[in-house]
């Protein structure tokens, strides 16, 4: 496992998936926030975004967790391990609730510094409406996968704790490596 692809929709888990993931593994974690997002909740262009995503793509190793569906298939050909966590909307809509009482007025591991948290219910409105074209999005994503890919497809918190069960404790030879920037350089 050198390079892993994890997709889902909000609230299922992806960036703490991928830290604990990174933890163990030693392998550097990007979240896709740090390149969808500049500081002040500024949105980069489509054709930036595309840029870093594919700039991370090229890297040995990564763990790449989230969106920006455009550089998928470039992700998916890169990747050996692909996660998918498909997670009820219940559960995630009630994740995203807690992270925003967390770190409300803070700025979340997964993002950018300058773009502190926020409940918006615009925010929970799009989580609703996307719900099933956003699924079934993955859906076609997994399916389309060549038949050499590690391929999970994760329900539950329990299935999680499954997995990272079976990944051993970083020994702190990979983990102690220089950490890469989670926004590559230009």
């Amino acid at each position: 496992m050198k390079r892993v692809m994890i997709v889902g929709q909000p609230g299922s888990g992806k960036s703490t998936l991928a830290r604990e993931i990174g933890r163990r593994t030693g392998l550097p974690v990007v979240h896709i926030d740090h390149i969808h997002w500049a500081a002040g909740w500024v949105e980069r262009s489509r054709e930036e975004k595309t840029r870093l995503c594919q700039e991370v793509h090229a890297r040995d190793e990564w763990i790449f967790e989230g969106g920006h569906s455009a550089t998928w298939p470039e992700r998916l050909a890169r990747c050996d391990t692909l996660i998918w966590l498909d997670v009820p909307i219940h559960v995630r809509l009630w994740r995203v609730f807690l992270r925003s009482l967390k770190y409300r007025g803070r700025t979340r591991p997964d993002l950018p510094d300058g773009c502190p948290e926020q409940f918006d219910w615009s925010f929970y409105r799009w989580i609703w409406n996307t719900r099933i074209a956003s699924r079934a999005q993955i859906e076609r994503l997994v399916a389309g996968a060549p038949g050499d890919k590690r391929i999970l497809r994760l329900r539950s918190g329990r299935e999680v704790r499954m997995f990272l069960a079976g990944l051993p404790e970083s020994s702190g030879t990979l983990s102690s490596r220089p950490a890469q920037p989670l926004v590559p350089r230009r």
